[in-house]
């Protein structure tokens, strides 16, 4: 718990990680709805929600973790100068 309150591990990668798979639901239900309720061209545009909401998601969670990634390897770097 001291690590947490004193920022030396980071709580934010976990949370990430929470936040992708409700991102990836959330692309699940979206298309879903658009593929059956008419919404938009229907089939089609319902796979391309899904498809590029999984992408799109996949992506933005990815770019975050390697800032946090990025912040351990300085910290590693920083340390092993100490």
């Amino acid at each position: 718990m001291k690590d947490v309150f004193f920022f030396d591990k980071m709580l934010t990668p976990k949370i990430i990680t929470f936040v992708y798979w409700l991102m990836l639901l959330g692309c699940l239900i979206s298309g879903l709805v658009t593929m059956f309720t008419g919404y938009g061209s229907g089939f089609f545009s319902g796979l391309a929600v899904i498809i590029g909401g999984a992408i799109g998601s996949r992506m933005w969670c990815e770019l975050l973790i390697v800032l946090f990634k990025i912040h351990d390897n300085l910290q590693n770097i920083a340390n092993k100068s100490e």
